[in-house]
């Protein structure tokens, strides 16, 4: 039959996508520190890249926006990596792994050891 529909090469990935983004920036709404500021949430390569005002000025002195976290997601394996920023040196640090976006978004709103929301 000539108008056959052809299966698409063409693979889109999963995330980042609006639907999570918002899940994302509603459960930051939870977190534990810093609740009186509004953190944003960005789509990135295969996950969300998360920033937020610096409260503290432990990090900015003036109070700007600084990087929070990164949640990457790993197609091959299925599970999302959790990324905290080592602003000292300027880079990204995993901190966990986890199977499910909402299991490493709990960590990053829980975040006992001050690493994520500094």
């Amino acid at each position: 039959m000539a108008a056959t529909a052809r299966q698409s090469s063409l693979v889109l990935p999963a995330h980042p996508n609006d639907l999570d983004r918002k899940r994302i920036e509603r459960a930051l709404k939870s977190r534990k520190r810093y609740r009186y500021v509004e953190p944003t949430v960005s789509p990135v390569d295969e996950g969300y890249h998360v920033q937020s005002p610096c409260c503290s000025r432990n990090i900015d002195k003036d109070g700007g926006v600084i990087d929070v976290a990164l949640l990457r997601h790993d197609p091959a394996k299925t599970m999302w990596k959790l990324f905290w920023r080592d602003h000292a040196q300027g880079i990204w640090e995993l901190h966990s792994v986890h199977q499910r976006l909402t299991a490493a978004v709990d960590e990053l709103n829980a975040d006992p050891e001050r690493i994520f929301w500094q």
